[in-house]
Order: structure tokens, then sequence, then C-alpha cells
């Protein structure tokens, strides 16, 4: 119960790159019939009626597989899953005047580039200057009277980590939310990020399939299971790039979206990504001994003082028109300069 309550709580660090983490639970078989509002506000420490309900009226509580109302009846051995975006810790959040670099959006939805540095959603630590802050900002002055309360929180379909870079979309009607939800929930989403490991892969393409969840004793940090008796199914497509013998340049693909998936992944098969101080990228892990690399792998850490990992690409369908949506992202100049010193010193500049 503890572990499925963490993975629900919003992480307090870095965003997830996935649609939501849930928390999910069987009824018992003497249960008797009860709103399921009230249900949940007893069952989940520090969850109010309120919260729930407006996750409930989004469709983001579901039992049996189908979307509930508050007034819904529980009943023995139903299976009930709460999706995080409606966590109870999460924060109110406040319009903030922001530059958001907007790449496209219509009446239904929005699609952002986000760069690193920049949390996603606000949470314990993170009150101010998150993404949605400047979203909620940006929504106001499109709409001078919309109240704080009716701004749509939970327009966030997926999340990518604070010092991750790159594309996500949003919803902004109840209708896209359930919609693109769906895309993300039945992996039919297309999402391919870019990313800088340390070692020369020995395949050119390949698939990592574990289980990722949150380490059993750094709550911050998360874990492959290969073994899959923790955490969630994950699995990621890799191909090589490029090589630059002490690191290589990839492209992931996600089938699945879990906390973190692509740095554990990558740190799972013994290629953390370059400058991931999460992972263990952040010291040098292939190459020599010689001072004058040393000195030269430092450059590059001060270059990209983050995980050097770019959400690139991003598909899906409208919501509204049924049309192929098609987006892509160049490369930060943070990760496209940290590439260009490796392939000098691989010499191929």
């Amino acid at each position: 119960m503890q572990d499925e309550l963490d993975n629900l709580l919003p992480d307090t660090n870095d965003s997830s790159d996935e649609l939501y983490e849930r928390f999910t639970i069987t009824i018992d078989k003497g249960q008797e019939p009860l709103r399921i509002d009230k249900f949940l506000a007893n069952r989940i420490e520090g969850a109010t009626r309120n919260k729930l309900q407006q996750a409930m009226n989004h469709g983001m509580v579901q039992v049996n597989g189908l979307a509930v109302k508050p007034n819904y009846k529980i009943k023995p051995l139903d299976h009930v899953v709460i999706y995080s975006d409606m966590s109870p810790e999460e924060t109110d959040v406040v319009p903030e005047k922001m530059d958001l670099n907007i790449v496209y959006e219509d009446a239904d939805l929005m699609v952002v580039n986000k760069p690193a540095g920049m949390v996603v959603h606000p949470g314990s630590g993170n009150y101010s200057g998150t993404l949605l802050n400047g979203v909620s900002y940006y929504l106001q002055q499109q709409q001078p009277g919309l109240s704080e309360d009716v701004l749509p929180r939970f327009g966030l379909v997926h999340r990518i980590d604070k010092n991750t870079s790159g594309l996500l979309v949003l919803a902004k009607t109840d209708k896209s939310m359930r919609a693109l939800a769906k895309q993300f929930f039945d992996h039919s989403v297309k999402r391919q990020y870019v990313a800088l490991v340390w070692g020369d892969m020995e395949q050119d393409t390949g698939t990592i399939i574990a289980h990722v969840g949150r380490h059993q004793r750094f709550r911050k940090l998360f874990e492959a299971y290969p073994e899959g008796d923790h955490g969630k199914d994950a699995t990621t497509h890799y191909k090589v790039m490029e090589r630059f013998g002490y690191v290589t340049l990839v492209q992931c693909i996600l089938e699945t979206g879990r906390t973190h998936q692509i740095r554990v992944h990558m740190k799972y098969i013994g290629h953390p990504l370059f400058s991931d101080d999460f992972y263990g990228g952040d010291k040098i892990v292939k190459g020599t001994i010689y001072t004058k690399y040393k000195q030269f792998v430092e450059n590059c850490f001060a270059l990209c003082p983050r995980q050097a990992l770019h959400a690139k690409t991003l598909g899906f369908i409208h919501p509204t028109t049924g049309e192929e949506m098609h987006f892509e992202s160049a490369l930060p100049p943070d990760i496209e300069g940290v590439i260009e010193k490796w392939r000098k010193y691989a010499g191929k500049g």
C-alpha cells in the first residue's frame, strides 16, 4: 500500500515522463455500498472529497475500467484506479507570467517545447515557476474573466523530467483531456527522444524490457527490476544514431512512459545518460586515465550540466478532427554543443 501511495504523490525533484502513476485498489468482499468519494477520502491519507470529486468529474478515477462520478457507490471486488494528476497533495496553480515556447495551439490543445530546468507542475518544493504556472497565466490572458478555480488543472496528460527538454501536449478541454489520456494509456502516442549515453553500444538497435519502480531505499530514485517483482512494466526501443567511441548518440522510442524510464533503462544496460547526476552519468564512466581527457569531459559537463536527453518528436491523433498530428523539436544548444565537442574529439568533426 505504501509503495502505491508513494507513486501517487508528485515527484518532488523531477517530473515524470508518463501519463500518470496509478494508485489501484480492489474493494474488499465485505464492503458495504458507499459513495466512492467518501470511501477514498477516508482511505487515502490527506485526501479531500473536493479534490477527489474534481478528479472524478474529469474522468480521472475509474472503476472496472470505466470513469465514474462522485455519487458512484462502490461494491465488493470493484477495481478502482486513481490518476496521479489528481493527487490530494498537489498544490493549486498560481498563474505566473513567463515566456512559453508554444509550437502549436488550437481550441482543443497546445504543444509546448519545455526548456531544461523547468518543472512541469507544482509540488512540494516547486510551488512557482513551473510550466503549469505559465500556462495558467497565458490562458487567463486569452480569457480575462477565467477563474483560477476552473483553469484546466487536468490538461496535463503527460510529463517530462525537470532537466529533460522537449515537447509535451496539454489539453484545453475536458473532451480533449479524455481523448489524449486514452491515447497515452493505449500507448498509441508516438514519442522519440534523443539521448547521449556513456559507452559504445554493442548493438545498433535493441529493446530494453524491465519493470521500473521506486528504489527501495532512496525514494527519489527509480530502478529497473528485470524480474518484474516491483514497479511497472516498461519497454524502451533504441537505435544508434552516431558513435563517438566513449559515448553514443541514440534515439529512444517509448512504448511505455514510466518515471525516469529512459534514464533508468540505460543505466540498467550499463549506458547511463551523459551528465545524469541521478543515475551515475555525471562522472567519467568510459575513457582514458589521461588528464587531458578528464579535462575534456569536465568541459563537456560544464557545457551540458544536466542529463543529455531531449523529447524530440511527438505524434498523436487530434481529439476533435481525427487528424494525425506530428511535431519535431530541434536539439537545444547545450546538447547540440556537447555532441559537437564529442564529434570533434572522435575525429568526425
